[in-house]
């Protein structure tokens, strides 16, 4: 398993810097195929905007012909200017809840990215975090990149430095530098190199931001919480193989840390993903308690796991009519 991993990291991972925006640019006018770049945001109005801005400015205007065809921000029930920042920087704004109303919608990133492809057309869908900061467009025309110029490719990830005190801009840099993806390190990691040896490979594997062809999309159930990333990766190896996976570097990821709560109801959540695809049964525990030193001691904190999976979209009723505002 080691070799055919080495096999696939020579042969399948890149550099954004292998296919320079010029040679993405013909390829896609020479194909006709149709991007759309989705961004799940919940009260990132700080960050939102300049993503949008970039995103049309490198690829959508002042070019004859655009990398990006539509950049839709899917609003999860924000409560900050979210949606209205987004909107003013030129992003089409779709509220999660206008999506598929006849399903009510359920809490989590999950939901917001199997609902988005009712929102979009595009035959490559492009996923992007809502909360980056000193955002490149290189996050989006990288991982486009192989699925533009190599039709076995069929989902590529992100990979990238991720320094963990890149919110403090005075933490030394041995606190900053690669210390971040502490969940990927500790869980997911490990789990994959365990039961998935053949994902050992992929650097970022709960990384947000992802290309994949709408085709594969649309065939595979959608964990409604914080297990997506990993659902998805691991079913995309089971439908269509690790040959048609792929990864890109695309340089340094700075954006909001969460704190360790946090940290562990999203585990708890990738943990039981995992546990679903290798059991497909019974679930052990779907709960989580956590800790935390009240005035009289440690007081508990119960919180559900994400225990929700969408369907393949393609089994949706609605998805084969469907049509953009």
């Amino acid at each position: 398993m080691l070799q055919e991993v080495e096999r696939w990291l020579a042969d399948r991972s890149w550099s954004a810097d292998d296919r320079p925006l010029d040679q993405l640019f013909s390829a896609k006018r020479t194909a006709g195929t149709r991007v759309s770049v989705v961004l799940p945001a919940l009260d990132e109005e700080a960050t939102v905007g300049e993503i949008v801005e970039v995103i049309r400015r490198d690829l959508i205007e002042g070019r004859p012909f655009p990398l990006v065809d539509e950049l839709v921000v899917i609003d999860s029930g924000s409560t900050d200017r979210t949606a209205e920042v987004a909107a003013k920087a030129g992003a089409r704004v779709v509220h999660r809840d206008e999506i598929l109303p006849r399903i009510p919608a359920l809490p989590g990133k999950g939901e917001v990215l199997w609902r988005s492809l009712l929102a979009t057309t595009g035959d490559i869908v492009c996923f992007v975090d809502a909360d980056l900061r000193d955002f490149s467009s290189v996050f989006v025309s990288g991982i486009l990149g192989p699925l533009l110029t190599d039709p076995e490719i069929q989902f590529v990830k992100a990979m990238y430095d991720r320094p963990l005190g890149d919110t403090d801009p005075d933490a030394p840099a041995t606190v900053r530098a690669g210390q971040g993806g502490r969940v990927t390190e500790l869980v997911a990691r490990p789990l994959l190199n365990l039961h998935w040896p053949q994902l050992a490979g992929f650097v970022q594997p709960l990384g947000g931001e992802y290309a994949v062809r709408r085709s594969l999309l649309e065939r595979l159930p959608f964990p409604v919480g914080y297990g997506v990333e990993l659902g998805l990766l691991v079913d995309a190896l089971h439908t269509v193989g690790l040959d048609a996976l792929a990864q890109v570097d695309v340089g340094v990821r700075l954006h909001r840390h969460q704190d360790g709560r946090a940290l562990g109801r999203m585990a708890a959540a990738i943990y039981r993903t995992a546990q679903v695809r290798l059991s497909r049964g019974h679930l052990v525990r779907p709960a989580l308690t956590q800790f935390e030193r009240g005035p009289d001691g440690f007081l508990p904190h119960t919180y559900p796991v994400d225990t929700e999976e969408r369907p393949p979209m393609i089994e949706i009723e609605e998805y084969p009519s469907r049509r953009v505002a």
